[in-house]
Order: structure tokens, then sequence, then C-alpha cells
């Protein structure tokens, strides 16, 4: 089953930034963008979870700043 199109992020050039949301860096590339910092953090976490090697990263886009995501401690 597909979601529907308002729940998708939206994908974007690796090189531009967004003017407006929250966009998820990996590595440094802007990889998809997220209308509200819940679904952005949820995606970043998951990522983080499943490779705690790279290196993920939350860009606000009005505030334009980057916040950096790490794993809770167990």
């Amino acid at each position: 089953m597909s979601e529907p199109a308002d729940k998708r992020p939206k994908n974007t050039r690796g090189d531009a930034f967004p003017v407006e949301g929250f966009a998820l860096t990996v590595d440094g590339k802007i990889k998809s963008q997220y209308p509200d910092l819940a679904d952005a953090m949820k995606v970043a976490v998951a990522l983080k979870t499943k490779f705690p090697v790279i290196q993920v990263t939350i860009y606000d886009a009005a505030a334009k700043t980057r916040t950096p995501v790490n794993l809770p401690e167990a």
C-alpha cells in the first residue's frame, strides 16, 4: 500500500536548501523534507538506529539551524 500523497516526504536535490519545514540530512547531504519536526525526528531516529555510524542531522529552514540526531543512551 502506498501512503497518501500529503504524508510522503518531499524529495529534493542534495545541494538545495529548503525554505520551509525541516530537512533530513545524512552525512551532510539533504535527503528529504518534512512539514514538522516530529516527522523528521521519527525518520532520523529510525535511520540512526539502523545505521549508527552515519551522521544524521535535521535542518530547520525557518531558523536556519542544524540539530544532530544521536541515539538515546540504553
